[in-house]
Formats: structure tokens, C-alpha cells, sequence
């Protein structure tokens, strides 16, 4: 959870006092490292839960945050998040020992529930998922942020960053997204578990390179995000996602290079944590601004540890996979962090856990097992590991120690999970929890199943049986399903559309049910060419658009037909699209509703309406898809 009293920086003198008050953060904590006052008293773990609210009957996302979080008032583990559709929770803070993995598990599921409690008010659940299936662009407007003070100052200095003229979203998996948007509220896509290791500062650069090592491994493992928009892309789409939301920069004709504010790291640690603030500082420039009252100098010298509030107000607005986090420990100690954010949410509690359970395990069993990691594997290597885990989850191939290639289920059966298991067994986690929780990982590697690869092979089934709309919300519906029976993901079932008993598509928009893969024709083509085409592609009506991708006219199979029967001559010239096609089109918006669309479609005794949107044709809807849609409730209705 980010400080909240923060703001835009406004003038000079503004930003000038908090660079200075950062600056002197950075001496205050190197001082404190230099002098030994770090706590070293335990090893300490840590999570916080991000989570999505959907709406009970539609499982679109349900944006009652501020209602919810007012019927919360005095809870002080819940806060708010980006988007008025996302909560997030801190957990609390326990030793590494015993059975600190079962009761994260068992806070988390208590607090979840205490917080389901209260969404039954508002007709709305909770699902753990790295991006919510149900989500659309157009749930992605500003209108949609949470109304406080730091959310609109970070999207303002985020978007006075940008150097083009929009943020562009382009991923490639088995689908294909390439989008635009006017903000960068795309971030709020995303919602994972993210973990936390308390380090001894003597351990701090081994350690981090450590984290860094195994974030391909567990991306792998627990990758859970591989839709976005109803396209099937990466199968932890998040990685991408989150990047490319923040993304300021702008393809230019010169090679500069240019770090985005979301990133894996460009080295590995060499010396000291204080490498990664300090880099940190001199890349990016500040967003926000602390009101911050205290002189973190002045305190050391006086023997006082303090809040270095600067520092966490910018660190909290780069974005590093594996991030450093400094804080102070109820004995008034400070503290280093390493914060995992490479985790998506869901699809369980219990796989969250596991997940947690893995790193947590591989972090400490690879520090016993290696001095120093970067002798072992190159950085180049684990950043390449890193995104193909992201593109590749489970079905992987790393390049490991000593170069050696190895499959993601090799690496982690043979490997990796002996070492979470020692790693464990180092600071007395109770047996039968290891057994739980490694056994959770062991079983998805096994089956070669993890929540991506589960979401992918559902939805490309339902997807052939029905519309894309229908097969996401019963994905959706039966995440919530399993999630409730708290069943491993490797344990779930494939749902059947007959698994949902109510599909109430009446919030449905032109944009969720109209064809993108179009077929058209420019003006100078001739009808020849275009009636073989429509013949081909068996479809009755075919866009005319200019070379810029504007909808100029309309061209239908019956006109064809009829103007080739007035030039059967076969040595009459080549009749062209100009020549036939109608030039006033009644077009829709993708925002508009299917019944909308319907009446319109009735009332002016059309078979079809182009999709338009900036002047720019981006789809097409006809009888044909109605006649689906009408089909697949007769269905319904006849199974009830």
C-alpha cells in the first residue's frame, strides 16, 4: 500500500525541498548500514493480497470500493487500490518458523471472508485472478479510479512523462492485442500476491540477486494471467501488462536508451542496496511528493531511526519486479525487504501460499547452497529466463546454472523443489506444511498445470461453443467456483457452459459481441475480385474503407449479383466497387447496447452495421451474430 499523503509536484520549489529531503534519505540509510543498526533479530515473512470485486449476477467488475470500504471503517488490513473495482489487504508480518505458511493461509482466507461479508451488501464477490477474465478497455477509464489524492496525482505526473501521444498496449501469444489508450490507468489491470522476505543487511546483494535468479522459475510455476481483453497472450500477461501501461516512452528514428519505470534491472547487485535507490534517483525523475516533516539526518545523528519518508514515496513510484523495501520492525529496529511482485493473485488462497511457500523455501535453501549466484548464471540469462517465463509460463525453457537448458517442469521438480524443501527445513517450518505446500507445486508440475494453462485450454473450449462474452463469464463463474472450495488449480475441472445456470447477456455492448477479424475492399477494386472474396469467406457484407482505415461505403453480395448480371458481357469493362457501393452507411458505436443495436437494425431494415469508432472502422456486426446470440438462449432456456 503506497503513503497516501503525497501530491503532484506543482513548482520548482516543491520538487527542490523533496529531492533534497530525498537526498537525504539516501546518506541517512547509508549511515545506518555503515553502522550496524539493522535488526537481525529474525527472518520475517510477509504478504498483501490484491483483489478484484465482481458483480454477483454479471462477474463484470463491481466498482464499490469507497461504498464497501466505508462499511469497513475500523478495519485497519483493507485499503483501497487504483481502480474502484480492486481492494488489497496487508497481512501480517511473522516469523520464518513453524507454522507461519498455514497461518498466512488462514489470515488471508478470515479476512477475505470478513470482507466477502460486506461485499454481500453491494451484490458483489471477491476473485483472486492476475487479470480478471470479465474485464474490458472500457472498463479501463478514469471514471473508474478511486477518487483519493495520490491515485490522480500519480496518473497526472505519469501522463505529463509521455513523450508520444498515447500509451500503446501490444502483446502476442496465441491471440494478438495492439491497442491504444489515453492514460495510463491500464496498470490497474492487474492484481497479484505480493510477498515479502525480511534480509539481514550482510545478505541484502545475495540475497536480491537470488530473487532476481528465480523470478523465471516462478513466473513459471505460478503464472495466472493469460487473458487480457478476451485475447489469449502471455501466459502472465501482467509482466507485459504493467510495463506497457506506465510506458512513457516513444519509438524514435535515434537508438537512446530509455528505462521504463517498470523493469526487471539492468545489472546485478554488486556491493550494497543502496546501488538500486541510488540508480533509482538518477533515472527517474520524481512523480510525487511527500509532505514530509522530518529531517532524516538530523535523526541519526541523534541516535533516532526514522521513517525516511522521501525515499519510500519515489521508491514506491518505480516499479522493479523485485523491489527493496526499508521499514521499521516493532522492536524500533529498521529493516530490508525484498518485495516479490512477479506473483498474481489467485487462483486459490492455497496456491498463493504454495507459491509463496516455494520462493520463500528457494531464496534461503539457494543462499545456503550458493555464496554467490552470479558466479552460477549470467544476469543476461536470468532477464531472458524472466520474459520467456512471462510469454511461456510453464512450458518454459530456461538456460540454469552453468548454462545448462532445462525445462521450466525439469527445473522445478528436480531442482528447485529439493531446495525449497531444505530451504524450509533451515528455519523449522512444520513438516507437514512443507509437505502441503511443495506438494501443491510438485502436483502442478506434475500434471504440467498451473492457472494459465487451465484458463487457456477452458476458454479456447468454451470459446467454440459459444460467444466470447458467454465463454468468459463462465470462466469466470467457475474460478469463483473452485476458489470457494479452496481446490488446488491443478485439481480443477474444465467448465461446460451448462455450468453457469443464468447468462443474462443484456449489459452487453456491440464491442463484445462484434467481428474484428474484418474482410474489406478499397474503392477502386473490382466487383470481380470482391464477389470471389465474399464467396470464399461466405459473408454477405463487405466494408469499403480508404487507405487510412476509414469506412467510406458498403458493399453487399445482392449488389454484386445484381450489377454482375448487367455487365455478363465478358468483354465489358471491369465494373469497380465505386460504382455500386453506398456511400451513407448507418454505422454504431462499440458502446453501444445490443438491443440498441438491434432496434436500430430493425427500424431501418438493414442485415448489417459497421463498428466505428474516431472515424476509424474497428468491426461489424450483422444478422448472423444475432441469430447466434438469439440461438444460444434458446439453448439456455431449453436446458433450465
Amino acid at each position: 500500500m503506497g503513503e497516501q499523503r503525497v501530491s503532484k509536484v506543482n513548482d520548482p520549489v516543491q520538487m527542490q525541498k523533496f529531492v533534497r529531503g530525498l537526498l537525504c534519505d539516501v546518506q541517512a540509510l547509508e549511515y545506518m548500514l555503515a553502522n550496524d543498526w539493522f535488526d537481525k533479530s529474525a527472518v520475517r515473512i510477509g504478504a498483501e493480497q490484491e483483489m478484484v470485486m465482481v458483480d454477483k449476477t454479471t462477474l463484470r467488475p463491481a466498482c464499490v470500493a469507497v461504498e464497501a470500504l466505508e462499511q469497513m471503517e475500523n478495519w485497519d488490513f483493507v485499503e483501497t487500490e487504483l481502480a474502484l473495482f480492486n481492494l488489497e489487504t496487508n497481512l501480517t508480518p511473522r516469523e520464518l518458523k513453524g507454522s507461519c505458511f498455514r497461518d498466512l493461509q488462514n489470515e488471508n482466507q478470515e479476512s477475505l471472508s470478513k470482507i466477502q461479508g460486506v461485499l454481500d451488501k453491494f451484490d458483489a464477490k471477491i476473485l483472486l485472478t492476475g487479470v480478471l477474465p470479465t474485464l474490458r478497455k472500457r472498463d479501463m477509464t478514469l471514471d473508474n479510479l478511486t477518487p483519493k489524492k495520490r491515485y490522480r496525482a500519480l496518473m497526472e505526473s505519469i501522463d505529463e512523462q509521455l513523450i508520444g501521444s498515447n500509451y500503446e498496449l501490444r502483446l502476442t501469444g496465441i491471440d494478438e492485442l495492439s491497442l491504444k489508450h489515453d492514460s495510463p490507468f491500464l496498470e490497474a489491470c492487474n492484481t497479484s500476491f505480493q510477498v515479502h522476505l525480511q534480509v539481514a543487511p550482510d545478505k541484502i546483494v545475495q540475497m536480491y540477486n537470488i530473487a532476481q535468479a528465480l523470478a523465471g522459475p516462478v513466473i513459471a510455476v505460478s503464472a495466472n494471467s493469460p487473458l487480457v481483453f478476451g485475447r489469449r497472450l502471455w501466459h502472465e500477461s501482467r509482466i507485459a501488462l504493467f510495463q506497457q501501461a506506465l510506458d512513457t516512452r516513444s519509438s524514435s528514428e535515434h537508438m537512446r536508451e530509455r528505462s521504463p519505470r517498470v523493469s526487471f534491472g539492468n545489472e546485478w547487485l554488486k556491493n550494497s542496496i543502496l546501488e538500486i535507490y541510488k540508480e533509482d534517483i538518477a533515472r527517474f525523475r520524481v512523480l510525487l511528493a511527500g509532505d514530509v516533516e522530518e529531517d532524516a539526518l538530523a535523526m541519526v545523528r541523534a541516535g533516532k531511526v526514522p521513517k525516511l519518508r522521501s525515499l519510500q514515496v519515489h521508491n514506491s513510484t518505480v516499479y522493479r519486479w523485485n523491489r527493496p523495501c526499508y521499514g521499521i520492525s516493532s522492536n524500533g529496529k529498521p529493516h530490508l525487504r525484498i518485495e516479490n511482485r512477479v506473483i498474481p493473485s489467485g487462483p486459490t488462497v492455497v496456491d498463493e501460499v504454495a507459491n509463496a511457500a516455494f520462493w520463500i523455501g528457494c531464496m534461503e535453501g539457494l543462499a545456503n547452497k550458493f555464496e554467490d549466484i552470479t558466479e552460477q548464471i549470467s544476469f543476461e540469462d536470468v532477464r531472458d529466463n524472466f520474459i520467456k517465463a512471462s510469454r511461456f509460463g510453464i512450458d518454459t525453457k530456461f538456460t540454469w546454472c552453468q548454462d545448462e537448458k532445462i525445462t521450466a517442469v525439469d527445473l522445478i521438480y528436480n531442482k528447485l523443489l529439493p531446495i525449497a524443501r531444505e530451504g524450509l527445513e533451515l528455519h523449522n517450518v512444520d513438516a507437514a506444511d512443507i509437505d502441503l505446500y511443495m506438494g501443491i507445486i510438485e502436483g502442478r508440475v506434475r500434471s504440467h498445470m498451473n492457472g494459465a494453462r487451465w484458463t487457456l485450454r477452458a476458454y479456447t473450449k468454451l470459446k467454440k461453443e459459444s460467444s466470447e462474452d458467454e465463454a468468459l463469464t463462465v470462466l469466470t463463474s467457475a474460478m469463483l467456483a473452485n476458489q470457494s472450495k479452496s481446490i488446488p488449480v491443478h485439481e480443477w475441472s474444465l467448465p461446460n457452459l451448462s455450468d453457469l445456470k443464468e447468462y443474462k447477456p443484456n449489459h452487453l455492448r456491440v464491442g463484445d459481441f462484434m467481428t474484428t477479424d474484418l474482410f474489406t475492399v478499397q474503392q477502386d477494386d473490382i466487383l470481380d475480385l470482391v464477389s470471389e472474396m465474399m464467396d470464399w469467406r461466405k459473408i454477405r457484407y463487405t466494408p469499403v474503407e480508404d487507405t487510412k482505415g476509414r469506412l467510406i461505403g458498403l458493399v453487399s453480395i445482392r449488389m454484386i449479383l445484381r450489377s454482375l448480371i448487367q455487365s455478363i458481357d465478358p468483354g465489358s469493362r471491369p465494373r469497380t466497387v465505386k460504382e455500386i457501393m453506398i456511400t451513407e452507411v448507418v454505422t454504431i458505436s462499440p458502446n453501444t447496447t445490443i438491443v440498441e443495436a438491434m432496434d436500430k437494425m430493425q427500424e431501418r431494415r438493414i442485415g448489417c452495421l459497421p463498428v466505428v469508432q474516431d472515424d476509424e472502422l474497428i468491426g461489424i456486426i450483422t444478422e448472423s451474430d444475432f441469430l447466434r446470440i438469439t440461438k444460444r438462449l434458446l439453448q439456455r432456456l431449453e436446458g433450465s
